[in-house]
């Protein structure tokens, strides 16, 4: 009776062994924090049957996370927005190569590097009261340092992941030099010290306590299609440039991640990054948190993007950024853009 019991306890066992390593498990530390992003990872579940376990947190928390967790992090796929921060996570060595012809076929070669991949876009424009500027005024990132803008100008903290890439930009473009004297104009035209978001930025614009801001192009987007009428309403006293059409084009960021290095389930890992270059979840990007799909030609119908029209990008690759952060930091730092 005893050796049945025995033998009944073994097979229990064994069979919740199989059952548990027949359960395809992703976990995913992401610092993207959209609502919008639920019904990829409910999609992805449903067309492969891999749950996703997902850590949400900021992005310097995450990656410190898995760098204290070392070999043994749970993590298999780190995802969070801006170049600089994924450029951050590379430094540290918390990404493997990823070799993917479904990758490397939708998504272009300026828009990857060999460990992170973007999966949307966003632009970094300029926006201007229309009863204090006009468009001409500030057609480009390099006028926001024209002195004919003193006391007009604000700004988020010039060591936000936004900004730092933007001047990255600036670097790779214009060189250091002469990009750091472009800051130091800036800081003389500022109207009040750096703070808030993108859109304290946009409503100070809107208010006139401003005249002219930069802002990521989604918190824009944001605002138009807003149940609120009172944020619609500050949008109609807002102009909207892209910055740089008559040259390089206007300065391009992304949202993407990678395949972290001590992953247990590479496999499940890769097939998750392949999924978010899927038209599927390319078109979520676009309609639901206002971005750019990385793939070309893809439809999407988000009439608040559409009706801001077509515009000339900067196509750096976005790799490039990375080698310029930390100049970036130092110039800005040193021009007293804090």
């Amino acid at each position: 009776m005893n050796l049945k019991l025995s033998l009944i306890a073994l097979l229990l066992a064994t069979a919740g062994v199989a059952a548990e390593a027949q359960e395809k498990v992703l976990n995913l530390y992401s610092a993207r924090h959209y609502q919008t992003d639920e019904k990829l990872y409910d999609n992805f579940t449903k067309q492969t049957g891999i749950k996703i376990n997902r850590i949400e947190g900021k992005e310097e928390e995450l990656m410190e996370r898995i760098r204290n967790e070392g070999a043994n992090s749970p993590a298999d796929v780190f995802i969070t927005v801006d170049a600089a921060r994924l450029a951050t996570a590379d430094a540290l060595g918390l990404f493997a190569p990823v070799k993917s012809k479904v990758l490397e076929s939708r998504i272009p070669a300026h828009l990857r590097t060999d460990t992170w991949f973007s999966f949307s876009t966003r632009a970094r424009v300029i926006i201007y009261n229309r009863s204090a500027l006009k468009a001409e005024d500030v057609a480009s990132y390099e006028s926001l340092a024209d002195p004919k803008l003193k006391g007009k100008l604000c700004s988020r903290s010039g060591a936000h992941p936004y900004n730092l890439s933007l001047v990255s930009s600036l670097i790779a473009h214009d060189g250091e030099a002469k990009t750091e004297e472009w800051a130091r104009g800036v800081v003389a035209n500022f109207a009040r010290a750096p703070k808030g978001g993108d859109t304290d930025q946009i409503k100070s614009v809107a208010a006139g306590e401003c005249g002219v801001a930069v802002s990521n192009i989604y918190y824009l987007a944001r605002m138009i299609r807003s149940d609120k009428l009172d944020e619609r309403r500050m949008m109609e006293r807002v102009g909207i440039v892209w910055p740089n059409q008559a040259g390089r084009g206007t300065h391009i960021n992304i949202s993407g991640g990678g395949l972290v290095k001590t992953s247990k389930n590479p496999e499940a890992a890769v097939k998750f990054l392949e999924y978010l270059a899927s038209d599927e979840a390319q078109r979520y990007f676009a309609d639901g948190n206002n971005e750019w799909p990385v793939v070309a030609g893809l439809a999407t119908n988000n009439p608040a993007l559409e009706a801001m029209g077509k515009f000339k990008a900067d196509n750096l690759p976005i790799g490039a950024l990375a080698k310029n952060i930390v100049a970036a930091q130092k110039l800005l730092d040193r021009a007293g853009y804090r």
